[in-house]
């Protein structure tokens, strides 16, 4: 008798990765990949950016937070990895749906069906470079930069209290990462 699969919830600053581990990470263990971002871009007929724009923020997190419940409740009983949108684990209800995975704590010394959720951690610098904010750029009012950073200082606490394996990803490419996890995740 197999194992149910795992369910792997990933987190992180954009640019750390999850789009792309995400399917790296799926393929390895066999599983579905959901990333909450495009659920939320095809519910709403338009790109995540638009619906920012068009209808504001909170009703760009209450979509995100349907996705979320959504997804984990389709990947639950059957295993995934799903990628949430950066700013995702800001919403007081998603924090509690992460909270309420089981072995959630992490997957050291658990079964290979537990779930977990996995930090994808990046350097300030990792996350410039990986989103273009590295470059040279026109002086745009505001401060791009100064806005990141203090994005990245106010969510990586978020992101260490929910997660249950933490995967530094800077000097990691996608693959490596992938493998990464999924030996963390099979290993006995």
């Amino acid at each position: 008798m197999s194992s149910p699969a795992p369910l792997v919830v990933l987190v992180g600053p954009p640019g750390a990765g999850k789009s792309a581990v995400g399917p790296l990470l799926a393929d390895r263990l066999g599983v579905e990949f959901r990333d909450t971002d495009a659920e939320v871009g095809a519910a709403a007929g338009k790109p995540v950016s638009d619906i920012f724009i068009e209808n504001g923020e909170e009703a760009f997190r209450e979509l995100e937070r349907s996705a979320v419940s959504t997804a984990l409740g389709a990947l639950r009983g059957r295993g995934g990895v799903l990628a949430l949108g950066s700013g995702a684990v800001l919403d007081a209800g998603v924090q509690s749906l992460l909270d309420g995975l089981p072995d959630r704590g992490g997957l050291e010394g658990s079964s290979p069906r537990a779930s977990t959720v996995v930090y994808l951690s990046a350097g300030f610098g990792t996350v410039a470079r990986r989103i273009g904010l590295d470059r040279p750029r026109v002086v745009v009012p505001g401060n791009p930069r100064g806005r990141l950073r203090a994005m990245l200082d106010e969510r990586d606490a978020i992101y260490q209290r929910l997660a249950g394996v933490t995967v530094p990803t800077d000097d990691l490419d996608p693959d490596e990462v992938a493998d990464q996890i999924a030996a963390e995740i099979t290993r006995k």
